[in-house]
């Protein structure tokens, strides 16, 4: 299925553009035993580019899930201690990350949500600093997808497995424009557009988002120091880099106490390989105050309990429902690629580079600045045709952002 030169022009997308590996810099790929080629891969291409060491950290899905299912549960809090060690000290040291992920959506189907939650807290808690130097942009980190044929089967059941998988690859390939004919120059002028929008965003500060669709009422309110952000990012020694890979999304932090009213999902969301769909979440003074959904409520109730700040939101992203992810019309049943098909929203952590200085900032001082805290980061989306959203300025004055989910 994949053709050897898709995968060295994949790798040296997630090289070269996605962490803009240095001459001379270590590099971690994050993956499970499911991405054997394209690690390989992206190893070569890596030393190529002059790397000095690359780490590969492995994971198995399928360990992990019989693990979840069927391990003492009192050994469920058990981190391999040395491991995560490890991996903050590259990270501090200055190595970028690479993430590839092969989606499983239902890997975790039937597994018992206090146990799942059990395994993602204390992860999160042992992987603290590493999303502290991620999420802060200190350091260079991208995410790849290599399809599964578990996930070809969820996102296209119509279709024999081997048609599936060959089908969601091509729409990867779309997603990823890996499909053009140079796509790391192509890749050099979308970012360009999406930093034009982000220009135009920050010079009209608005004071506060308002969305109206089905099923949707809400107002979201912007810190007063907050920058909208999209396509790549600077990390801490100025290298320009592209965490996520497809992306069509320009986005900032919401005002932790200031989000008000209710909002319907428009896509499912996967989490820790479990489907939740059909939910409104119905905010008050920034807080999920009522969460209902039509399929895994259980798990969204104990994602909303995870943390303190697990029922607030920390991002608000805009992505036009006419775009070339939209459009391919597949429901991917995976965050990285339906968030940059819809807009929305993220409960938990916010990006501390959302406010002028902020990965400069404490994390009280963030907090007084209005950005939330917590352990997670789980976007859902809420983009729809029937979207409209508008932008307020302080002094009341009225702009349309979106209309029947485009840019206005």
């Amino acid at each position: 299925m994949f053709k050897p030169s898709e995968l060295t022009t994949y790798a040296t997308m997630l090289v070269q553009l996605g962490v803009n590996l240095q001459p001379g810099q270590s590099l971690v790929i994050r993956a499970s035993t499911d991405a054997v080629p394209m690690v390989r891969k992206v190893v070569e291409v890596a030393y190529q580019a002059g790397a000095s060491n690359v780490m590969v950290d492995w994971s198995d899905d399928e360990v992990n899930r019989i693990r979840m299912s069927h391990a003492p549960e009192e050994t469920l809090t058990w981190v391999s201690e040395g491991k995560v060690r490890d991996l903050i000290q590259l990270m501090e040291e200055g190595a970028a990350v690479i993430s590839i992920l092969t989606p499983k959506p239902e890997l975790l189907k039937g597994v018992d949500a206090s146990r799942i939650a059990t395994v993602t807290k204390v992860m999160g808690q042992a992987l603290q600093r590493y999303h502290e130097l991620a999420q802060g942009g200190k350091v260079s980190w991208s995410i790849g997808v290599i399809p599964t044929p578990e996930w070809a089967r969820l996102v296209f059941p119509d279709l024999e497995e081997e048609k599936a998988l060959a089908k969601l690859w091509e729409s990867i390939k779309v997603a990823i424009r890996l499909n053009e004919q140079d796509p790391v120059e192509n890749w050099r002028d979308h970012v360009r557009q999406l930093e034009e929008r982000t220009s135009w965003l920050n010079d009209h500060r608005f004071a506060r988002l308002e969305y109206r669709a089905p099923g949707t009422n809400l107002s979201v309110e912007l810190p007063k120091a907050h920058r909208w952000l999209g396509g790549g990012l600077k990390n801490g020694q100025g290298v320009f880099f592209l965490p996520n890979i497809p992306t069509e999304e320009v986005f900032t932090a919401p005002l932790r106490e200031g989000v008000n009213g209710y909002v319907r999902n428009s896509k499912p969301l996967v989490y820790n390989g479990q489907v939740v769909d059909g939910f409104t979440l119905t905010f008050q003074n920034g807080q999920v105050v009522k969460a209902e959904a039509e399929t895994g409520e259980t798990l969204l109730q104990t994602l909303l309990e995870m943390d303190q700040g697990a029922s607030y939101l920390g991002e608000v992203a805009l992505v036009p429902n006419d775009s070339p992810l939209s459009n391919l019309g597949v429901i991917f049943q995976n965050t990285l690629f339906d968030e940059n098909a819809s807009c929305h929203f993220a409960l938990g952590s916010a990006y501390p580079f959302c406010v002028e200085d902020g990965a400069f900032l404490s994390k009280e001082e963030r907090l007084e600045k209005g950005l939330n805290a917590s352990l997670i980061h789980v976007d859902f989306m809420i983009g729809a045709g029937e979207l409209d959203i508008d932008g307020v300025t302080e002094d009341g004055q009225v702009i349309p952002l979106f209309r029947g989910g485009n840019w206005a």
